[in-house]
């Protein structure tokens, strides 16, 4: 028995050892691989950030600033008449001198939309031979925001 567990003794330290040799190379190997100049190269390139001054000028006016940035953007303005919800059958049927019936009575304000929002009403007026809308009630931010959060 003596001589077994002597064997077993052996196998053990053996084993130890061929894990701390196996450690040990690990270690050799990573060491290896991370570069000591790419710590101090990263500290050499980094440079502190510079960022603009938006703080607005004590000669001019912040509101002003803030409106002359966004005055050329182009925004899509559209005129309803009326919506009619029809099936495509009838679509297909349509042809010239066709006449649509829309939700809308004669008379009734059209609304103004600008990207799909409604933001006045008006009435349709010909100046020159040319259709355009008369604006006869805007609808106030207030009411916007409400409408906003009726369809959301």
């Amino acid at each position: 028995m003596s001589s077994d567990t002597s064997n077993a003794a052996a196998a053990t330290d053996g084993a130890t050892q061929d894990a701390d040799s196996m450690a040990a190379d690990w270690a050799a190997a990573l060491a290896e691989a991370k570069p000591q100049s790419t710590e101090t190269g990263l500290a050499e390139s980094v440079a502190p950030a510079a960022f603009a001054n938006f703080a607005p000028n004590a000669g001019t006016g912040a509101a002003g600033n803030d409106i002359n940035m966004i005055l050329d953007i182009p925004v899509q303005i559209t005129v309803e008449l009326g919506r009619k919800r029809i099936p495509i059958k009838h679509i297909l049927q349509l042809a010239q001198g066709s006449v649509v019936e829309l939700d809308a009575l004669a008379g009734e304000p059209m609304d103004v939309l600008v990207n799909g929002y409604l933001i006045a009403q008006g009435e349709v007026v010909v100046v020159n031979d040319k259709f355009g809308i008369r604006l006869t009630d805007i609808v106030t931010p207030s009411e916007r925001m409400r409408r906003l959060s009726k369809t959301t």
